[in-house]
């Protein structure tokens, strides 16, 4: 509580915090619509050699208690670094808006076999539908990634990076994914979080 406090008697990190917050919903709001929108289209499915290796294998139940367990973790970790969460949450929004252009240009159809991936988030909280042609690049495999950055603990990190080559080898097995979706998702998000520090640590230099 006493970072957050000394956070908050900054104005400029107040400020941040409630753009951040802002953009976070208002990309929620866009980000769920649009799903809809990728999903009524129709798309290019192609043979993922990797996929050739295997039938595709039910593992929903795996997939998702490692990603809620993580980002419960990833939470829990960084409430007590609100610089480092905000900034989190700002690479997330970047991911997303990466995602969104990326599925736009690029409309693709699920891999042949595959085993829908069930979110349970997306779906209750989100969309209210099956959601299966947001394929590039994986969101799942995305968050877990950003978890990774910006863990402060060392042993959190090295979990938090099993977990993401884990959910990425998972999705491929279940055929949720091409494997140039999970291939590509860290290093947009890589990207992401340069971007997001270069404008933060632009915005510190001026106001200094």
């Amino acid at each position: 509580m006493n970072n957050w406090k000394i956070f908050f008697k900054n104005k400029s990190d107040k400020i941040r915090i409630i753009i951040t917050v802002v953009f976070l919903f208002i990309i929620f709001i866009f980000f769920t619509k649009f799903l809809l929108y990728v999903e009524s289209r129709d798309g290019v499915a192609f043979q993922d050699p990797v996929h050739k290796l295997n039938n595709a294998i039910d593992l929903n139940v795996y997939i998702f208690i490692i990603i809620y367990l993580s980002i419960i973790t990833g939470f829990i970790g960084l409430v007590k670094y609100p610089d480092l969460l905000i900034k989190a949450v700002q690479t997330y929004i970047l991911m997303v808006i990466f995602r969104t252009i990326f599925m736009f240009l690029l409309p693709l159809n699920p891999p042949p076999g595959t085993i829908d991936l069930n979110d349970p988030f997306i779906f209750i909280l989100g969309t209210g539908q099956k959601i299966t042609k947001d394929l590039f690049f994986s969101g799942h495999v995305s968050t877990l990634f950003i978890l990774f950055l910006s863990a402060k603990n060392k042993i959190l990190k090295y979990i938090f990076l099993i977990s993401t080559i884990l959910v990425g080898l998972m999705v491929i097995i279940q055929k949720n994914h091409y494997t140039i979706d999970v291939l590509a998702a860290p290093f947009v998000v890589y990207s992401a979080w340069k971007i997001v520090s270069k404008i933060n640590l632009q915005e510190r230099s001026i106001k200094k």
